[in-house]
């Protein structure tokens, strides 16, 4: 089994979601006592999101590039980033290293196609949902993201920001995210992606009418299969 590296804090609530998946999936396909190798490097969000709104993704790419340099020298064999957001930096972050950074668009994709969705609703924050980072990752398999209209993508941004990274789940932005989703299957979406590792603390399946794609748990078993691929040839 081969340790996973977590690169996580970004918020904690959901390096918390990852740890407790990529562990239920390492016991139920090995059984008995099994759980994950893991090790987690979990940063201090503040600086990270005052670099993120002030535009200076080099500083926050930095910090995590070292912290991912850590992690490989304890030991981890292959690495996750714990945020849709800061895949921005995904490359420089891989560049520091030599063990594979398991790329959350990638975990994505393969499982939309594996759906045979190839028209997708994208929430997620505003930076996930305006700039390429995530969504020509995505073009790049063949999936084209559907986005909200600006003044929805303030509102989801807000719910990620204002709320759930602080620990709040509100039915009234419930709400919300079910109508906007409403909307993007309007437009032609056949499924949506939870692009922010935070959304599956407030969106579950029975809640919208679209398939639902959480990029928290597309990413976390993906890296499971990785960790076990050679125990389980």
């Amino acid at each position: 089994m081969k340790a996973i590296g977590l690169l996580g804090g970004m918020s904690w609530e959901s390096s918390a979601a990852y740890y407790r998946i990529i562990n239920e999936a390492v016991r139920d396909r090995l059984g008995g006592f099994h759980s994950a190798k893991v090790l987690l490097y979990s940063v201090d969000f503040a600086p990270i999101e005052a670099w993120q709104r002030s535009g200076d993704w080099d500083s926050a790419a930095q910090v995590l590039a070292q912290a991912a340099q850590s992690l490989e020298r304890a030991g981890a064999e292959l690495l996750l980033l714990c945020t849709n957001t800061q895949h921005r930096s995904a490359g420089q972050i891989q560049a520091a290293v030599s063990v594979p950074l398991l790329h959350i668009g990638d975990a994505t994709a393969a499982a939309l196609l594996a759906a045979g969705i190839k028209k997708a609703a994208l929430l997620g924050t505003k930076y996930t949902m305006t700039q390429d980072f995530l969504t020509e990752r995505l073009r790049s398999h063949g999936i084209e993201p559907v986005l909200p209209e600006p003044e929805d993508m303030d509102r989801v941004d807000r719910i990620i920001f204002q709320e759930l990274c602080l620990g709040k789940v509100l039915d009234s932005s419930r709400r919300e995210l079910v109508r906007i989703a409403g909307a993007l299957q309007a437009q032609g979406a056949e499924g949506l992606i939870l692009g922010c590792t935070e959304l599956d603390l407030l969106l579950r399946q029975e809640d919208v009418p679209l398939p639902l794609f959480d990029t928290t748990r597309l990413h976390a078993l993906a890296a499971v299969d990785l960790a076990l691929e050679e125990l389980e040839e």
